[in-house]
């Protein structure tokens, strides 16, 4: 059968028509932004091409080109798990160019103040590709403890409060590892001798930082309070601190337990943190201390004091005593203020 010269134009037409449209996809389309505004978008392993699709179409321009772009690079089988920052300035292709190659962005992961290590692996699980259990396997791993100087009861003096750069998808054993030599960069000779020079280690000094850090969020005073629990320490008195009396108590009734006023009947609360039975510092922290707060331990005032109690007339401050005689008229005169508050407990 003869075809006619007028069909095969057409299709010759067609063709090129067909050609033309994807040449303008791939050299001109695909040059163009490829998203409505920024936006980060994560990827997770379980995630697959119709998901992130799903995921990515909201902000998308061209979400057929898309599409197209995404077949013609095969991208359905490099589906990488990641965090992705995803700029105004990228086109279609570099979008699934960056998709495709796992080429994520890193996150600033934070952290700061807490008070037990169950509480730190839940705040890093809610920032990373990672679970609260897998978190704590690592971090109370017994042979990386052991070799690394530490205990279940010292574990949470490894963890700097501060900000790092971390992929999403760490692992929690690289994780921990890059917290570790945060820790270890911290602790430089020259700090490591100003803790000597308070006869205590690394692990000492932070576990000190940390009854200093309860009792004042007021970092002003912070070194003050350090240097009454040193004068405490070398004179071989108990520190006799609240604070300890408190998370005892917590550990004792649950952490939620809420503790405005310690009584005198706490004070004789069984526990290897009870400061008022038990001289010297406890087994371990009682919380996270914060950065000003080890500076506190290591670079104390130098004072007399081995006496404070709260300042009514100073919210969040303390009234320093060197006598007994001095302690107990503050003691008395912070008595009076609770009880007209009517706090109780």
């Amino acid at each position: 059968m003869k075809v006619s010269k007028s069909v095969i134009s057409l299709g010759l037409a067609l063709l090129f028509l067909i050609f033309a449209i994807a040449g303008y996809t791939l050299f001109v389309v695909n040059k163009k932004s490829a998203v409505k505004n920024e936006q980060i978008i994560y990827i997770s392993s379980s995630d697959t091409y119709d998901s992130v699709f799903k995921k990515l179409k909201p902000e998308l321009k061209y979400p057929n080109i898309f599409e197209y772009t995404a077949d013609l690079k095969d991208y359905a089988k490099y589906i990488k798990p990641g965090r992705y920052k995803i700029g105004t300035a990228l086109s279609t292709m570099e979008l699934i160019n960056k998709l495709r190659s796992g080429d994520q962005d890193a996150l600033n992961l934070k952290f700061n103040n807490q008070d037990y290590l169950e509480d730190l692996a839940e705040r890093i699980s809610q920032q990373l590709d990672l679970t609260k259990e897998d978190l704590l396997n690592s971090m109370l791993d017994p042979d990386f403890l052991e070799k690394e100087g530490f205990t279940e009861s010292t574990a949470l003096n490894m963890y700097l409060p501060n900000s790092y750069q971390v992929y999403w998808t760490i692992s929690s054993e690289d994780l921990i590892q890059k917290l570790l030599r945060a820790y270890r960069n911290y602790w430089t000779p020259q700090r490591q001798k100003l803790a000597e020079a308070q006869n205590l280690n690394p692990i000492e000094v932070s576990t000190l930082a940390s009854i200093v850090q309860k009792e004042s969020s007021y970092v002003p005073e912070r070194a003050t309070i350090a240097g009454l629990y040193l004068n405490r320490l070398n004179r071989g008195i108990p520190l006799q601190a609240d604070p300890t009396i408190i998370y005892s108590l917590k550990e004792k009734l649950g952490k939620d337990y809420q503790v405005k006023r310690v009584l005198t009947k706490d004070l004789s609360i069984a526990s290897p943190y009870n400061t008022y039975l038990h001289p010297g510092l406890p087994k371990g922290p009682i919380s996270m201390p914060d950065l000003s707060s080890i500076e506190a331990v290591l670079n104390p005032s130098k004072h007399r004091y081995i006496y404070m109690c709260a300042n009514p007339e100073a919210p969040g401050r303390h009234s320093f005593a060197r006598t007994l005689s001095e302690h107990n008229r503050n003691a008395k005169a912070y008595q009076r203020w609770l009880n007209k508050q009517g706090v109780k407990r």
